[in-house]
């Protein structure tokens, strides 16, 4: 996609914080070219922006956190995928409580809605990240590394459960497949952590209606697996999430193991040190207009024109 692209129409969302329990809503709505994603404590006096950027990340424990000051922002990363994996780069986001609501466990209702009413084109062109040499980072048994090529995203995971054990999946990262493949994978944990996590007065919003959750042979949820990979390719939308704190589409293909929210943010402070490894790229637009609108292909078809 050549040009920047935001969303048509406003849009709103109500559920519940998985950690504090808090019914919350979310309100998106259209921003200019450049705007970037940008969140609004709508609750708290003074109205605190936070930027969606990696620089205001303050804490990874559980979910992604974004802070200014005093004002934080918990668990925006299925929000951010959302919005990322269909294609959004400008939108101004106000949230009215300490957390982005957990709706289904999943970045679906978000994506679906998003992708029905369709996204807006604006008259600027996008920049990208273009991957020019191999970057690694490794941390133990954790890995993540980005290199030249299409770009693609590989995520292997590896928990002693009978039901997860050893997943590995990849996405294409410029088609339609975020929607169809990664975006309906829910959240997941394990019942002694959760119990664990709530003696603590953490994942208080949580349950089998926003969450997988396995004992130690079993799933929990009556409904089953919306996947058979559901837990890796949630690990994918997790790292969609986290990425689009970069603030630019990155051009290049990325692979990671047993990685996790802390892995993520760190591998992008050492992806933009390495200066040599990357160059920003906007494609050339011969002078024409922005397409006004775009819709995504439904999930059953191919990539849109």
């Amino acid at each position: 996609m050549i040009w920047q692209k935001t969303v048509s129409q406003t849009h709103r969302f109500t559920g519940v914080g998985l950690h504090g329990g808090v019914p919350v809503s979310v309100s998106i709505f259209p921003a200019p070219a450049n705007h970037g994603l940008r969140f609004v404590r709508t609750d708290l006096p003074h109205r605190p922006t936070l930027k969606a950027h990696f620089s205001q990340v303050v804490d990874t424990v559980r979910a992604t956190t974004l802070g200014e000051g005093e004002a934080t922002l918990g668990t925006v990363e299925h929000l951010l995928s959302a919005l990322w994996g269909l294609g959004v780069d400008n939108a101004l986001i106000h949230v009215d409580g300490p957390e982005v609501p957990i709706m289904d466990g999943s970045a679906a209702p978000f994506a679906e809605r998003l992708a029905q009413s369709g996204l807006q084109s604006l008259p600027w062109p996008r920049a990208y990240l273009l991957i020019q040499r191999p970057v690694e980072l490794r941390e133990g048994d954790q890995w993540m590394r980005a290199t030249p090529g299409q770009p693609r995203l590989t995520y292997a995971i590896d928990f002693p459960h009978p039901l997860i054990r050893r997943q590995r999946f990849t996405v294409d990262l410029t088609s339609d497949s975020f929607r169809r493949e990664i975006a309906p994978a829910r959240t997941f944990g394990f019942l002694k952590e959760v119990e664990y996590l709530r003696s603590r007065g953490l994942a208080l919003g949580g349950s089998l209606d926003n969450a997988l959750v396995l004992d130690d042979t079993g799933l929990l949820n009556p409904e089953g697996l919306r996947f058979p990979e559901e837990f890796v390719r949630h690990k994918i939308l997790d790292a969609v999430g986290d990425l689009a704190l970069l603030g630019l589409p990155l051009l290049g293909r990325l692979e990671v193991s047993r990685g996790s929210h802390a892995l993520h943010q760190r591998f992008l402070t050492t992806l933009l040190r390495q200066e040599s490894a990357w160059r920003l790229w906007i494609p050339p637009v011969h002078n024409r207009e922005p397409r006004r609108s775009w819709s995504p292909a439904p999930l059953w078809a191919g990539s849109p024109a």
